[in-house]
């Protein structure tokens, strides 16, 4: 039995799911704006953010939201932390490669998440300390415990863009280390696919909160590690999150942290 509040994500999830999948037949007509440089919000987003808040309030009308496209709202000891579409510029292109992600914080601790794939109907689910599933099927992290056999995920740092000289370093790195690097374009749906063990690892800076959270205990429920630039737990506050098996945590983690940039270490300013 789910959880009730994990309950109401799936059903959320879903309803966002729904209006993404019927948007993705007519995407020549969809309205599209530009929040920044290679930061693009359509229409779809924000009736999906708008859906999901729908479901979250008739059920739990006194918790707080902190969505994407309508930030932070209300206060209360529950937070919901939202990405409507996450892979926006996959979605734009006909990409389909992009998902909804919705967590629950309570008293600053994430408790359940979930990241859909509404394209290929992928439901991934979990709660702290019942583990992590795949369409109700248990999933666990690869066994793979060598950075050389390991397909490691990333993103490019496309918002901050002072980082990207230190990203090429650390890519630079990795590259000779790993069996491959992939780029997907989806930070959730990365994270969802080491929970699954379809990457062994993953790493990329300058996230959101709402680009972390659902995946980020996925993979610790999946008995991988999640931390940030240098292995701790402040990845929600960074946006630097670095996630994988145990044993290709620690590998990728020391590969790349000669190269984390100042301001990203933990230590930074003490």
């Amino acid at each position: 039995m789910l959880h009730p509040m994990l309950t109401t994500a799936v059903k959320a999830a879903r309803r966002a799911g729904s209006i993404i999948n019927r948007a993705a037949q007519n995407l020549d007509v969809l309205t599209v704006r530009s929040k920044s440089a290679n930061d693009f919000v359509s229409e779809v987003d924000r009736g999906a953010e708008d859906a999901i808040i729908d479901v979250i309030r008739k059920t739990y009308p006194d918790h707080a939201v902190m969505a994407e496209e309508s930030g932070q709202s209300g206060q209360s000891e529950y937070e919901w932390i939202i990405d409507p579409l996450d892979g926006t510029t996959n979605f734009l292109h006909g990409m389909p490669h992009y998902g909804v992600s919705i967590a629950l914080r309570h008293k600053g601790v994430l408790t359940h998440g979930v990241v859909y794939d509404p394209v290929r109907n992928e439901l991934f689910t979990a709660s702290r300390g019942a583990g992590a599933f795949l369409n109700d099927r248990r999933i666990r992290v690869s066994k793979r415990a060598q950075m050389t056999d390991a397909l490691i995920g990333t993103g490019f740092p496309f918002r901050e863009m002072a980082d990207f000289d230190a990203y090429l370093k650390m890519l630079r790195a990795v590259m000779p280390k790993c069996a491959g690097i992939r780029r997907a374009g989806a930070a959730s749906l990365d994270l969802a696919y080491v929970a699954a063990g379809r990457f062994d690892g993953f790493w990329e800076f300058g996230l959101s909160p709402w680009d972390i959270a659902a995946g980020a205990l996925l993979v610790s429920e999946a008995g991988g590690l999640v931390g940030d630039a240098q292995g701790e737990p402040g990845y929600l506050e960074s946006g630097a999150v670095i996630a994988g098996t145990p044993k290709v945590f620690m590998q990728l983690m020391q590969t790349i942290e000669p190269f984390v940039p100042a301001r990203l270490r933990t230590n930074a300013g003490r």
